[in-house]
């Protein structure tokens, strides 16, 4: 088990975004853990489409093989579905839904700008105000980061918007699913989108009555992101460098 203490978690929000790092087994088996504890009455996740559902009473539970054909998960792209398997077998009886809008929209926020492409309701979740200077500046930042410092200057201000509509985007789906089903609700998703300015402020914004803890799972001595709870794990698991190729040119 990875170094952390999820006691510290409170019980009593109507949201719960536990973050990840995508490829990394521990962190799912401790989101499995924290659901087992929740009972959420849905879990919905960053991996499936926003058209995605699935009610509990007909999705298969032990059977991993048929869990991933019935999710279409294997053909999404995302680490292998064994990964995640321990967080459906903790909630057997959690509908499932997805929250990804189509790829198509986020490229198209890239050119053109969340509020644009979100639409109508693009001022509830705080997409009709531009981004304190010094906030955007930092995102830009990070996007470069995890782009492996490969994009264009001038692409970077489009990614941030490709950012903000997902994570708010992922918000309203969350708050679709907690009004269809109830609380609690636990939200699986990668550790960008559960810091402040990601889906807790969308949240925040467009739903202010409802109570959301952002979990983060982050490295060592990595700084604290702004989420609720931070847990830590030792070291990052093994893996192969996502930026090497681009470093190697």
């Amino acid at each position: 088990m990875v170094a952390g203490d999820i006691d510290g978690i409170p019980g009593d929000a109507d949201i719960y975004l536990l973050g990840e790092v995508h490829d990394d087994a521990a962190h799912h088996l401790r989101q499995a853990e924290i659901v087992e504890r929740l009972s959420p009455t849905t879990l919905v996740f960053e991996m499936l489409p926003d058209t995605f559902q699935l009610d509990a009473t007909k999705r298969p539970v032990g059977d991993a093989n048929a869990l991933d054909a019935a999710l279409g998960w294997s053909s999404g792209g995302w680490p292998d579905f064994a990964l995640y398997h321990p967080i459906f077998l903790a909630a057997p009886d959690a509908d499932i839904v997805g929250m990804a809008p189509p790829e198509d929209e986020v490229r198209q926020a890239i050119e053109d700008g969340a509020a644009q492409v979100f639409g109508a309701d693009a001022a509830q979740f705080g997409l009709t105000v531009a981004l304190d200077p010094k906030e955007q500046s930092n995102r830009e930042k990070l996007q470069d980061e995890v782009h492996c410092n490969a994009l264009p200057a001038e692409l970077l201000p489009g990614f941030v918007e490709a950012q903000r509509f997902r994570d708010a985007r992922f918000a309203h789906a969350t708050l679709k699913a907690l009004q269809t089903h109830g609380s609690p609700v636990a939200v699986i998703t990668g550790n960008g989108h559960v810091v402040q300015w990601g889906m807790p402020r969308a949240l925040e914004l467009a739903a202010p009555e409802v109570k959301t803890v952002a979990v983060s799972q982050l490295y060592g001595e990595a700084k604290a992101d702004g989420a609720d709870v931070v847990l830590r794990s030792l070291a990052p698991p093994q893996s192969s460098d996502p930026c090497a190729s681009f470093q190697s040119k």
